[in-house]
């Protein structure tokens, strides 16, 4: 064979072996990168960034339950990339999710934050297998939802148990008038004790109409620019004739000509809570302090009284509704426990805040702190032009 022909035939063998050697050495990267996604799988560059978008804790995990990516807010579980997930109840889920048998519906569970606050959290969880190898688990915080259904709950249960006692009470005084209708003066006692019973009736569900209102999101209030003033001489009035019933003198002192903003009825309510507290509170021959005070950008509005005082373990829970510190005080006053609860949240819609300082023995003194409205700046009084004197006139000759 000639020697072209034996160079010709070199070339093709070799340029066949180069070729061979590259496909195997394609099928083997292959080969390697297929074993590497079986032994950890990853997640696309656009399901990442979404995931990382995710206000809700979310995480995608391997088949060895290793973390290959999370949302921001599964950090507050300890929760982090490339690291087992340290939760038990989420492993198992997510092994559930592989096997088929995770609840379509979710699981709810218990979590502890492990970033403050450090506390336990109520949360939905759902997991989905999103690949053969992957699984997704999206948890939702419903942890304010589960509080505030439970106080709806209590609410329901506190509202019917106070309302059987009046409504048993008129019952039997009912029927205890028409069995003493020939005795004149036990009808007339009967009469009265079902006039007070009926009377601390209707204050329980106006009260229980007000703090629905307040606490109604949707509510809308007639906010106007209301005068602080106007606001505690209506509370005063209104609780006068209780006062003087108690021998206890409301006085009044402090700044003047201040505004908020706010509804005037709302607040009006509330200040007139707190000094109807303080009366009932307060001993005979005592008097009762309600004063205003300038506080730069707010208004503070303390009234304070020189009864009993409130215990410190009771100063943790005194806004809470139908709480008493005093039960058979609150019986002999007619007290329906939710007149501090409507203080608070009559505060808080209008962007303010109520505190309390108390010592058994040394009264107590609740101040409403209220955003003011701005002062409207005087303008400067410009001095009065000097009028020149007119030159007189005068005529030749003169």
């Amino acid at each position: 064979m000639h020697t072209p022909q034996l160079a010709l035939l070199s070339l093709l063998v070799g340029l066949i072996l180069g070729i061979a050697g590259a496909m195997v050495t394609v099928a083997a990267y292959r080969a390697r990168d297929r074993a590497r996604e079986e032994v950890s799988p990853r997640l696309s560059d656009s399901a990442a960034a979404m995931l990382a978008a995710l206000d809700e804790p979310a995480v995608v995990v391997d088949a060895s339950v290793t973390v290959v990516a999370s949302s921001p807010a599964a950090a507050v579980f300890g929760i982090t990339d490339g690291a087992s997930v340290p939760i038990p109840e989420l492993r198992a889920l997510a092994r559930g999710a592989r096997s088929g048998t995770a609840s379509d519906g979710g699981v709810t569970l218990t979590l502890r934050r492990t970033v403050p606050p450090v506390e336990e959290r109520t949360v939905t969880v759902i997991a989905r297998e999103i690949t053969p190898r992957l699984v997704l688990l999206l948890m939702r915080d419903i942890t304010a939802i589960e509080r505030m259904e439970q106080m709806r709950r209590d609410f329901v249960a506190n509202t019917s148990h106070e309302l059987k006692t009046p409504v048993a009470s008129i019952s039997l005084l009912t029927e205890a008038i028409q069995a003493a209708a020939d005795d004149a003066d036990q009808v007339r006692s009967f009469g009265a004790r079902l006039q007070t019973e009926t009377d601390r009736l209707v204050a329980l569900t106006d009260r229980v109409m007000n703090l629905s209102r307040l606490q109604g999101v949707d509510e809308a209030m007639r906010i106007t620019d209301v005068s602080i003033d106007e606001v505690v001489a209506a509370a005063v009035a209104n609780n006068s004739v209780t006062a003087d019933a108690a021998d206890v003198r409301l006085v009044v002192g402090g700044a003047t000509g201040l505004r908020v903003p706010g509804d005037a009825r709302v607040l009006v309510d509330a200040v007139g809570n707190l000094v109807s507290n303080a009366v009932a509170h307060s001993p005979a021959g005592s008097s009762v302090g309600i004063g205003v005070k300038d506080a730069d950008t707010a208004v503070e509005i303390t009234v304070t009284d020189r009864g009993e005082g409130i215990a410190p373990a009771d100063q943790e829970r005194i806004f809470e509704r139908f709480y008493r510190s005093d039960q058979a005080r609150s019986r002999r006053t007619g007290g329906t426990g939710l007149g501090l609860s409507i203080v608070k949240h009559a505060v808080q819609r209008h962007g303010g805040e109520v505190r309390l300082w108390s010592k058994p023995g040394r009264g107590a003194t609740f101040t409403i702190r209220l955003p003011r409205v701005a002062p409207v700046a005087k303008k400067p009084k410009q001095a009065k032009k000097t009028k020149k004197p007119k030159p007189e006139r005068t005529t030749l000759g003169e």
